[in-house]
């Protein structure tokens, strides 16, 4: 029993030491960022973004792999299951992570559990928008209008279980109102339904609606961050137009499979927080209508946990499924 006991320190003590050294030297060869969605999106932009300057920074080529597929499940996946040695990473964003397993009822893997946090890199928030037909000119007298004509309103969205689907979900439910809800697919048609007054609430992200809102195509009527959004600085917030502590942010950071070594993490995140702070990434975020974040390892998890519980909630009270 001590024999196999001391047998068995030895060989922990020796795996440490081995994935310290690995670390150390990591990294070594090209690494491939799986991107879980097609090229052009919003987690593409920022993988590419990243891949570019982490890559410099690490002396090594960062191939980005898109695999997408099945809300992103397909790319998630083949990353939680890839070798646990820094070689593989992932762009993922809080539909991947936080949303997915309550949508997604046979995963295959649990993106929570699976996948390490490395590190955040930029956010957006949402915004509520409306036809410039419908006559509101604000939050609080849509809240009011949509209570005066129950049946009356629709909200859209990019499709059942989207990001956009939830967050008008949401708003129903802080909001006290009826809504039906009108799945289109993708952005660009949900948009397209706003503008002819199909639909008369629309909850997208800012990179979304940028150009309609600038061409003054749609009514925007508040930001979905708890601050006001530097993109829009003068739109008031959901918190303070009457819905205390509604909050719709989209984020987007690294992944490795569970298990990577921790040096690895901490050096990956140590680079991204560099390029977080440089002046051009900053530039090109704000262009695509996000911000740059940063977040350790540690808190990145109490993050993507609390946005899990949230979630949760509006997926169960709502009855929403994915395609």
């Amino acid at each position: 029993m001590k024999i196999r006991l001391f047998f068995g320190l030895v060989s922990y003590f020796v795996t440490i030491q081995i994935a310290t050294a690995q670390g150390q030297d990591y990294p070594v060869k090209p690494i491939t960022m799986i991107v879980p969605f097609t090229p052009g999106g919003g987690t593409d932009i920022m993988a590419r973004l990243v891949a570019d300057k982490l890559g410099r920074a690490l002396g090594q080529s960062i191939l980005v792999d898109n695999k997408a597929g099945a809300g992103g499940t397909i790319g998630t996946e083949l990353a939680a299951r890839a070798e646990p040695n820094g070689y593989t990473l992932m762009m993922g964003s809080v539909s991947t992570i936080s949303i997915n397993p309550s949508l997604y009822k046979k995963l295959s893997i649990n993106p929570i559990k699976d996948l390490a946090p490395v590190g955040l890199f930029a956010s957006t928030p949402s915004v509520i928008a409306v036809p410039n037909s419908l006559p509101v000119n604000n939050l609080e007298e849509l809240i009011i209008y949509a209570k005066a004509n129950p049946g009356k309103i629709n909200f859209g969205s990019a499709g059942s279980g989207t990001s956009h689907h939830l967050a008008g979900e949401l708003f129903k439910q802080q909001a006290g109102i009826e809504a039906q809800h009108i799945p289109y697919k993708g952005s660009a048609p949900a948009l397209m339904g706003l503008m002819r007054g199909d639909v008369q609430i629309l909850i997208a992200n800012i990179p979304s609606l940028k150009p309609a809102i600038e061409a003054k195509q749609i009514k925007p009527l508040a930001i979905t961050s708890l601050e006001r959004s530097s993109q829009f600085p003068d739109y008031k917030t959901a918190n303070e137009s009457g819905l205390a502590g509604f909050e719709v942010i989209v984020w987007y950071g690294i992944f490795a499979p569970i298990g990577t070594p921790e040096i690895i993490i901490n050096k990956l995140n140590s680079e991204i927080r560099k390029i977080t702070t440089m002046t051009d990434v900053r530039k090109k975020l704000i262009e695509e209508g996000a911000d740059a974040i940063y977040a350790t390892p540690r808190e990145f998890g109490q993050r993507i946990q609390r946005d899990y519980e949230i979630w949760k909630k509006v997926v169960e009270s709502s009855g929403a499924k994915a395609d």
